[in-house]
């Protein structure tokens, strides 16, 4: 029975997430695939094992989006938030104010230089929707690769197509192969990529953005267009239309997420 309230409590938080913050069914569908692999990853290991997490807790008040996957095990949410978040406060509180999201605060406050945490002590290290904000990569992946076990599992979720966001601490857009090449320059191997999207989401996505420039009353009249009848429309023709018929080579993904183990 206690097992049975726990998954319904997780699924509660599941449906903020997909509803609350990442807005998966009318903006962001790409986040599926995250909540799916965290999902995924909480059912493989034991409960004695260490699962550590960079992410920005500050922007939601302080409180962790992921660690509620993981409640049965040895969690430990690093807020990798920088200077400017200070400034900029937790304007996304409102995204978790809601009875399903399970409110638990972050464990320590990091820097990408130090992690503070001891050598070789990590089963599971995740970054999820982090490593374009992060500005000095080599620093970010020495830490990973210091803390995390030898056989233990890195997990990176990372967005191909998203606009300028949270300026100016936005840095760059890896593929799925530049990240696998970089990770195995610090140890990494044995990698899992994943794909999600294709280029009528892309289309979706630019639009939505688009929307935000258009003054108010142009824009409560397009939207209204475009929502009742171009986004589901897009989303599903990214179900229909999965390859490129003209180009065997290319891809449209919108998102990827890699899984790798420290050698």
């Amino acid at each position: 029975m206690q097992k049975k309230l726990l998954d319904d409590d997780l699924k509660k938080h599941i449906d903020v997430l997909k509803n609350n913050v990442f807005h998966i069914h009318d903006k962001w569908p790409q986040f599926n695939l995250l909540l799916e692999d965290l999902f995924e990853l909480q059912g493989i290991f034991n409960t004695d094992v260490v699962v550590a997490c960079m992410e920005r807790t500050l922007l939601y008040g302080g409180y962790s989006l992921f660690a509620p996957f993981f409640r049965n095990k040895n969690f430990i949410s690093l807020d990798c938030s920088p200077e400017s978040a200070d400034g900029r406060k937790d304007y996304n509180r409102h995204m978790v104010d809601h009875p399903g999201f399970i409110k638990i605060p972050y464990s320590k406050r990091v820097s990408f230089e130090d992690i503070d945490l001891e050598n070789e002590t990590v089963d599971l290290l995740l970054i999820p929707n982090l490593v374009h904000h992060v500005k000095n990569q080599d620093s970010m992946l020495e830490q990973a690769s210091r803390i995390l076990k030898k056989g233990g599992l890195i997990y990176i979720f990372e967005p191909l197509v998203r606009e300028l966001h949270q300026i100016p601490d936005d840095y760059l857009r890896y593929t799925p192969f530049g990240l696998e090449n970089t990770l195995t320059k610090f140890g990494f191997a044995n990698f899992d990529i994943r794909h999600t999207g294709g280029p009528f989401s892309v289309l979706s996505y630019v639009w939505i953005q688009a929307l935000e420039y258009l003054p108010e009353e142009e824009r409560e009249e397009v939207s209204e267009w475009f929502y009742s009848s171009e986004l589901y429309r897009l989303h599903s023709m990214d179900q229909k239309y999965k390859q490129n018929l003209v180009r065997k080579n290319t891809s449209f993904p919108t998102a990827f997420s890699i899984k790798a183990t420290k050698v």
